[in-house]
Parts: C-alpha cells; sequence; structure tokens
C-alpha cells in the first residue's frame, strides 16, 4: 500500500522534465541525468527500467526518446504513484507504464530491447548508514543485491539486447563478475567528480550474449574551476545532449 509523502516540484534537462520527487529522502539528480543520456533507441523499441522511484531517469530518458516505449518496475507503492503522476505531468503516459513490483519476482520474458537501471550503491549495510530511514531503500540493496538486478535484466532482455546501468566506480568488479556468464561486449564511461580526482560513478553497457572485448571510453569530468561549475560536456548532459557509449 502507497503511503502519502511531502513532495516538491523540481526539474532536470533544463526545465524540459518536471518531477515531484519527496522532501525527505533520496533526491533524483545528476545520476538519473547522466543514466537517461547514456541510452539511444530506434523507432518502436520497448525499454524497461528496474527500481524507477519517482521516475527521473525514467521521465528524462522518455522525453530524449520520443519513438520508444517504456516500461518500469518499482517495489515501493508511494514511489509508483509518484512516477505515474510525473508521467502524466510530462505528457508521456501514453507509452510509460509504471507497475508496482518486486524485481526479484520478474518472471522470464525475453522480449525486451533493452534495459537500464541505477541500483541501490551500499550492499554492505556498515559500510555507510543513510542519513535518513528514507533514503535506506535507495541506497542499501537489502534483499535485492547487484546479481538480483543482473538476473531480473537477463530475463527480460531479448538475444543480442542490451543492459545499461551506472553505478559507484568501486563496484566496477562486482558489476563485471555479476554480468557472467549472461552478459559481455562491456563498454565502461569513467565518471570523474574532476580531472586530477578518481573515478566515483561508471556508466557500464552491456550485451546479451555479446563477445565483443571490453571497451574502457574516454571519461566523463563532471566539474572544472575552482566553484562547482559543470564542465562544457558535463552541462551539455545536463541540458539534454546524449552520451556516446558506441
Amino acid at each position: 500500500m502507497s503511503s502519502v509523502r511531502e513532495t516538491d516540484l523540481s526539474t532536470l534537462l533544463s526545465g524540459r522534465v518536471k518531477l515531484h520527487q519527496p522532501l525527505k529522502g533520496y533526491r533524483a539528480g545528476m545520476d538519473a541525468v547522466m543514466l537517461a543520456a547514456s541510452l539511444s533507441a530506434g523507432a518502436g523499441e520497448h525499454l524497461i527500467e528496474l527500481g524507477c522511484g519517482p521516475g527521473a531517469a525514467l521521465m528524462s530518458a522518455a522525453l530524449r526518446l520520443p519513438d520508444a516505449r517504456f516500461t518500469a518496475f518499482e517495489v515501493e507503492g508511494w514511489a509508483a504513484d509518484l512516477a505515474r503522476k510525473n508521467a502524466q505531468d510530462n505528457n508521456v503516459s501514453d507509452r510509460v507504464e509504471i507497475i508496482e513490483g518486486d524485481i526479484a519476482r520478474i518472471e522470464p520474458r525475453q522480449d525486451i530491447d533493452q534495459v537500464f537501471f541505477n541500483p541501490p550503491f551500499f550492499d554492505d549495510p556498515d559500510a555507510l548508514r543513510p542519513p535518513s530511514p528514507e533514503k535506506e531503500r535507495a541506497w542499501m540493496s537489502g534483499d535485492a543485491p547487484l546479481p538480483v538486478w543482473m538476473r531480473a535484466a537477463g530475463y527480460l532482455l531479448k538475444g543480442k539486447g542490451y543492459l545499461t546501468l551506472i553505478h559507484r566506480a568501486d563496484a566496477l568488479a562486482d558489476i563485471l563478475a555479476a554480468a557472467q556468464p549472461v552478459f559481455g561486449s562491456a563498454v565502461i564511461l569513467p565518471i570523474h567528480p574532476r580531472a586530477d580526482r578518481p573515478a566515483k560513478r561508471v556508466i557500464v553497457k552491456f550485451r546479451k550474449g555479446g563477445k565483443s572485448p571490453l571497451k574502457l571510453l574516454p571519461p566523463l569530468v563532471l566539474h572544472e574551476g575552482e566553484a562547482r561549475e559543470y564542465s562544457a560536456r558535463a552541462q551539455a548532459v545536463y541540458d539534454g545532449a546524449a552520451l556516446e557509449l558506441g
């Protein structure tokens, strides 16, 4: 059962995306924008997001890819309701379906063109305590660790379909391990907060049944200068430009 939460209205993609999201707890931002920017799709393709939350990445992707259709799974009833509201307010509800359901219970269908997700970042509850109870589900995998997300993607995707995800950079080894043996042809985009600092995030694109060698792309650097201005490339992505992953 969904519960009522206080929300506010924010925007993404330079105002193109209207996003109602909770005032407390996890707040969507650049991770969702970058994930959506990394997707490309032809006319009529069907994309599924696992764990869409209020729909930040989903709305951004739907507005960027107007000829594709989308389905999203979300286990939290309140978040699924909010994602439906956001789909209506962004005029994409005719091609975006939100399903309230647990990704651990997804059954094989193997007919989807692409799957994407931004999984919970902290699998170890002792690694970092979330600053509020509202963030716990968004920050920790709990009963759905990374292999569960990968298995769900494998169940959904057709042969040679694509999986794209964003995660912590230090989780890269776990991501590559969890992808085996279903996914291959990994393309990795490291994301650095600054040019002289280690990567904090990675976007990884796999192909189901892919056999091509791993490809490591030149990094995306988010900030430059003494303040926290976005770099020219990061600002272009935030404004709606694509992140080409090949």
